[in-house]
């Protein structure tokens, strides 16, 4: 295969195949070495005879965190396209909602999730608008950055053949944007379920982080790292199909940066 597309797909999933098994070998001679107490932290065998013996729980908690995780990216990834839009389109926007969209990142996320379980209450609605609003930012920068830099003579030209701003927005300028909010698609993918974990946290009844809060009050530490590793499971596949979609739509922009050379 060419250098510039990087190795092929097995390879790559040979070494992280590698990486995570060494991981774990690690983690379970450190366990073993060190008589570590499995309530501080359990081996790798405690974590999976859990993951098997509680895969029922795991699984149906993990179906409310996924729901509230592909909610929040879509409503998140609609309403910072539509802002970023908004922005690139019109200087009086940029002049008075850009500073707020900025100064607001400056609010912790776990000082409005308290909030959000106030207003919405304990269901899925408060978690989704918390996953919403993590991924808000990324996605309306990357859409705004990508729509400012639209090449001038692309526009220039789309106006000389009578284009209107509608027909500019969505047959030039969105289509020049695509690779940079594809980038900013793949950020929302990997912080969405940031968003939903903490509203959990902060108060619910269901979802993998109300398992994870309840097994750390019961000091099941290999109830929690089985509910983690299906958190992170979820959380990769999640961001691999989004990345796939990406890579297929924006097919002419070469990745050599995010992907080994031979």
């Amino acid at each position: 295969m060419d250098a510039s597309t990087g190795d092929g797909v097995a390879p790559r999933l040979w070494r992280a195949v590698v990486v995570i098994g060494g991981m774990l070998i690690a983690w379970e001679i450190a366990v073993r070495l060190a008589a570590i107490p499995p309530f501080l932290l359990p081996s790798p065998r405690a974590v999976l005879a859990t993951l098997v013996e509680r895969r029922a729980l795991l699984l149906r908690h993990a179906g409310v965190t996924l729901a509230e995780i592909v909610l929040g990216l879509t409503l998140g990834c609609a309403a910072g396209i539509a802002a970023g839009a908004a922005l690139a389109a019109s200087p009086a926007a940029r002049r008075w909602l850009l500073p707020l969209v900025v100064s607001s990142q400056a609010i912790p996320v776990f000082a409005i999730a308290p909030l959000l379980v106030l207003w919405l209450g304990y269901g899925i609605a408060s978690k989704i608008a918390m996953a919403t609003l993590v991924i808000f930012f990324p996605v309306a920068v990357a859409a705004f950055d990508g729509l400012a830099q639209t090449p001038t003579h692309w526009i220039d030209s789309a106006r000389i053949m009578g284009a209107s701003r509608l027909q500019l927005l969505l047959r030039v300028r969105l289509p020049a944007a695509l690779p940079t909010l594809a980038s900013g698609l793949r950020v929302a993918a990997a912080v969405a379920p940031i968003g939903a974990v903490i509203g959990e946290w902060v108060g619910a009844a269901e979802g993998l982080g109300f398992v994870m809060l309840q097994a750390n009050a019961r000091m099941q530490t290999d109830l929690m790292f089985a509910a983690l590793f299906v958190l992170a499971v979820t959380a990769a596949l999640l961001f691999l199909l989004v990345d796939a979609i990406a890579v297929r739509v924006v097919h002419w922009v070469p990745r050599t940066s995010l992907r080994s050379e031979k």
